[in-house]
């Protein structure tokens, strides 16, 4: 009898749960979107609550831009940022330059790196909080001032990662060395602090990490290279000299201005017809200055140049092809003597592989795979390539800092972003900085033990 009776029971009750149930499933609706590993990030609650003091941060910088060599109060608010954080703070390495140390029990040491200097732009965004700042560069112009290069966002991440490591002690052991560093875009400032001491008066690191921004990546992305990932700069100063006169009388004069065209005209041919093909090389002449009235021949014409390589072969190629044309060119229009002079310079970036490798999967951790990617090399430069002295792995990675709609309006009208150094390149500051910070302390805490 009771077998009979659960026989008919144990159906009934199936039916009825099954009548609640499915009424409650289709208003629920279709299974959601599986969630974005890098929505439920661990520093994504931390981030939030501070973004909007960070991009206040941000907004400071970016209004209060100043040129290399002259970053005064760009480095007294880095510093005075820094120890906020508990970091035993350094002023006045090599002349501007802020080291900050954060100790936090034994473990390897990671620098962290940004820089702080502006470039001499007028900046054409259009955004509220647009730099309207002059300053009188080393040449004595007056000059408008501009964060074209992102150096704002990277100093925000560089203080936002600087919070986040003191705030979660508990989930890192070792040193970090926080350096904030001026004349970048001078190439001078790396030189600068690094002969100063920076790696015998302050711990020697393992590895060294910098971030930059990409002006054609969405926010949310990180990109990275391993191996040579940005090329050497060279810049070459020439002054080509002539015998002056009037315009009407060519014939009493030697011209510079004709010797400088046919110089600049030949210096296209060394990379295409002296470089080995597959070697990535680049000549650009950046500036030329001649002469003061339409009908004065003048004694001198100057020209400056960036030189391009990721080989120190291909560099002395290049000087000494440009040595050899200019020098060919003077004597062969009864010119003066020309002058060459080889200025600032610095190696390539070479990212370490093994370095990369390590910390690919923390990018993704925080980020989720979609986000992350290789890139691929450029031959822009950077000063960062020297904290790799002393057998030091670099990396640094680039940081996308465009909305993806302002992306795809571009792409539908054929037209390219504001490219670096451009006086229209402006980032979306607050998914910027949130990307970067999540990026770079994931970087540190993947190099540093968990704390016991």
């Amino acid at each position: 009898m009771r077998r009979r009776i659960e026989e008919r029971l144990v159906p009934r009750l199936l039916g009825l749960i099954l009548a609640a149930l499915v009424p409650m499933l289709a208003a629920a609706g279709p299974p959601g979107p599986v969630p974005d590993p890098a929505s439920s990030a661990p520093g994504d609650p931390w981030i939030n609550d501070r973004l909007q003091d960070l991009v206040g941060l941000y907004t400071h910088l970016h209004t209060h831009p100043e040129l290399s060599y002259q970053e005064q109060e760009t480095s007294r608010r880095m510093a005075e940022e820094l120890r906020k954080t508990g970091a035993e703070v350094t002023n006045g390495v090599g002349k501007l330059g802020v080291v900050g140390v954060l100790k936090n029990g034994p473990g390897p040491v990671v620098l962290v790196r940004t820089d702080m200097d502006a470039l001499p732009v007028v900046e054409e965004t259009g955004v509220p909080y647009a730099s309207t700042a002059r300053a009188t560069d080393r040449a004595g112009q007056q000059v408008g001032v501009m964060h074209a290069c992102g150096h704002d966002v990277h100093m925000t991440c560089f203080i936002g990662t600087a919070r986040w490591l003191s705030d979660h002690k508990d989930r890192w052991s070792g040193t970090v060395v926080l350096v904030a560093q001026p004349a970048e875009e001078a190439v001078g400032g790396a030189r600068s602090l690094l002969d100063d001491g920076l790696y015998t008066r302050f711990p020697k690191p393992d590895f060294a990490l910098a971030l930059h921004c990409k002006a054609d990546e969405p926010v949310g992305t990180v990109r990275y290279c391993p191996g040579p990932t940005l090329a050497s700069s060279t810049s070459v100063s020439i002054t080509i000299r002539g015998r002056g006169g009037h315009g009407a009388w060519p014939h009493r004069t030697v011209d510079p201005i004709v010797l400088a065209a046919l110089v600049i005209i030949d210096l296209q041919t060394i990379v295409s017809r002296e470089i080995e093909p597959t070697q990535a090389a680049v000549v650009t002449v950046g500036s030329i200055h001649g002469g003061t009235k339409h009908n004065i021949i003048p004694n001198e014409v100057k020209l400056q140049l960036t030189l391009r390589t990721f080989s120190e072969a291909v560099r002395r190629q290049l000087i000494e092809g440009i040595e050899r044309r200019v020098t060919a060119l003077a004597r062969a229009h009864r010119a003066p003597e020309p002058t060459i002079t080889i200025e600032e310079s610095t190696p390539p970036t070479i990212n370490a592989p093994e370095l990369v490798e390590r910390l690919v999967p923390a990018f993704v951790s925080v980020l989720g795979s979609s986000n992350v990617a290789k890139a691929a090399p450029v031959m822009g430069a950077e000063d960062f390539a020297l904290y790799s002295e002393g057998n030091v792995p670099i990396c640094m990675f680039w940081l996308g800092t465009i909305e993806p709609q302002r992306i795809n309006a571009a792409r539908a009208k054929g037209e390219d972003l504001p490219a670096l150094h451009s006086s229209k390149y402006h980032p979306d500051p607050g998914p910027s900085i949130a990307t970067g910070i999540r990026a770079m302390t994931a970087a540190v805490v993947k190099l540093l033990p968990a704390r016991r």
